[in-house]
């Protein structure tokens, strides 16, 4: 029997990423003006050539895959070589020169009237919600999707872990190793979050393949009320961690944890950028990936061998991810200049309660990998205490 599988590409998705632009809903044109290049069809051409590598060790026959997708940029662009052998390709659409959320709807709609089984698909929470959108409106809401991670920001549950991951994923679904679940489609309004407000919500159910292994799952907001102390109690130890060396260059992460303890000790730090202190000045706010690397290297050579430098970061509540979600600033290029063992994990009470592993998601296997060597990261728990936690190998 012919397996039907659809695919398609967002190629403006997480455009805005590195660039500190909170994301790339109406901002591609901006960020290419800027110098930002695709994400979203690597991304796809990632999960494909892991995909090939599942296939080469597969006892299950992948010759009667019929694949549908867009011709260009939207989907065929990104499909290694190696990947046609196994089965036939059909081309469904044309990718025009500039693409918005009409052409992923135009898409969808060619691929339904395909009978595809599940759409796989390269984007972000926009992407997700114009996918589930158009499938709605088409009554066919019950087809299932299944992502590969290619956003700035991304709080739905149909998302692999990573492009690996979402390979993963899709195979175990194909030989019948994974049922197909209901999840989230959740997506972070844009326009408050550029203005420094984290408004999150539920726009829909999707149906995904389920596995809290492969799958990142929905993301969580923590209740902090009953924290206050932990939260004094940490940011004790880094007023003190600070004082001790005046000269330590501190990259703090997104997010409200690090807000309130940036700001329990004196610092204005913002919720959603990537901010930089050093002794007890704010020298830089909301630094894209460039700002990063040229503040790093003036540190650096300001201090040559005594150069110190920690980098805060928090998880995602729900999904654990320590990079690669919301702080795409920190490029793999931020992240070797910094060096991983100068990266340090804050976590309360509650986010430890839905944490597992910390999940690293570079763009950048090798790096990725290192992380994963590593097995386990510090991660600060309360005043001058610490804990490791395991990195997910997965």
């Amino acid at each position: 029997m012919e397996r039907r599988i659809g695919i398609i590409v967002n190629p403006d998705a997480g455009l805005g990423g590195r660039l500190a632009l909170k994301g790339s809903d109406g901002m591609a044109e901006i960020a290419r003006s800027k110098g930002a290049t695709d994400r979203a069809g690597p991304r796809m051409n990632e999960a494909f050539e892991h995909l090939i590598s599942i296939i080469e060790l597969s006892s299950i026959s992948w010759e009667n895959v019929h694949w549908f997708l867009p011709e260009g940029r939207m989907g065929d662009s990104w499909v290694p070589e190696k990947m046609r052998k196994y089965g036939k390709w059909t081309n469904i659409f044309d990718t025009p020169e500039t693409t918005t959320a009409e052409e992923t709807i135009n898409v969808i709609h060619s691929l339904i009237e395909e009978n595809v089984e599940i759409i796989l698909y390269a984007g972000g929470d926009g992407t997700t919600r114009d996918i589930i959108g158009a499938l709605e409106n088409i009554d066919s809401a019950s087809t299932p999707i299944l992502g590969i991670p290619a956003g700035v920001k991304m709080h739905s549950g149909s998302f692999g872990a990573s492009p690996r991951s979402a390979a993963e994923a899709f195979a175990a679904w194909f030989s019948g190793d994974l049922l197909i679940a209901q999840t989230e489609v959740m997506d972070l309004d844009e326009t408050l979050y550029r203005e420094g407000e984290w408004v999150v919500k539920m726009y829909a159910e999707a149906m995904s393949p389920g596995s809290p292994r492969w799958m990142q799952g929905s993301k969580q907001r923590i209740e902090r009320v009953s924290e206050v102390e932990i939260l004094e109690s940490l940011g004790d130890h880094l007023r003190e961690t600070i004082e001790d060396d005046p000269e330590l260059l501190v990259i703090w992460g997104s997010g409200g944890t690090l807000r309130t303890l940036g700001e329990s000790i004196g610092f204005t730090i913002t919720v959603l950028g990537i901010d930089v202190t050093l002794g007890n000045e704010n020298i830089g706010t909301d630094l894209d990936e460039t700002q990063l690397i040229n503040t790093i290297n003036e540190h650096k050579a300001r201090f040559n061998d005594n150069a110190r430098i920690l980098t805060l970061l928090s998880p995602m509540g729900g999904q654990g991810f320590l990079i690669g979600r919301g702080n795409l600033q920190l490029s793999p290029t931020v992240i070797r200049s910094i060096g991983i063992d100068n990266i340090l994990a804050i976590v309360t009470p509650a986010k430890l309660a839905t944490l597992n592993t910390l999940r690293i998601d570079t763009g950048d296997i090798n790096l990725d990998q290192q992380f994963q060597e590593k097995k386990y990261m510090k991660a600060l728990q309360g005043y001058r205490t610490t804990r490791l936690i395991r990195i997910s190998a997965e």
